[in-house]
């Protein structure tokens, strides 16, 4: 079998993507997810709180929710139907640090849950902080 041949077969064996559907389903979930942090600062700001320590609520109990739910096994769940929709940022990230940590921590605390807890967060925290810093810097030069 030849390459051709080979990639054909892989396209009529490969099942087609409603990518309609996952597309909606994603703006569902995840713009759910965006209103539900709306109504979340609206909440905090009805208290003692300032603006920015109403952000600091608002996204520490994201990440809360969300790694509670990731440990609970109900995220994944979720996931398996929003798709890309769950990737928030906020919600993706405190996915990314909890799944490792309990897919590893049957290897110990040192080498499963500490040294891979940043296998996907890691490249996110240093990139980030890189653009972060890079888009400062051409902010502060240009202002």
């Amino acid at each position: 079998m030849d390459k051709n041949q080979y990639k054909e077969l892989v396209h009529q064996t490969t099942p087609k993507s409603p990518i309609l559907k996952n597309c909606i389903k994603a703006f569902i979930f995840g713009g759910g997810i965006c209103c539900f942090g709306e109504v979340l600062k609206l909440l905090y700001g009805m208290t003692n709180l300032n603006e920015d320590e109403t952000k600091l609520a608002v996204s520490g109990t994201l990440i809360v929710i969300t790694a509670i739910l990731t440990g609970a096994g109900v995220f994944d769940n979720i996931a398996k139907h929003a798709g890309a929709g769950t990737a928030v940022p906020i919600s993706g990230f405190a996915n990314s640090m909890v799944s490792p940590a309990i897919e590893f921590k049957v290897e110990g605390f040192i080498l499963g849950v500490g040294a891979k807890i940043f296998n996907l967060a890691g490249p996110v925290i240093v990139y980030g902080c890189t653009s972060a810093s890079l888009y400062g810097l051409i902010y502060w030069l240009l202002k």
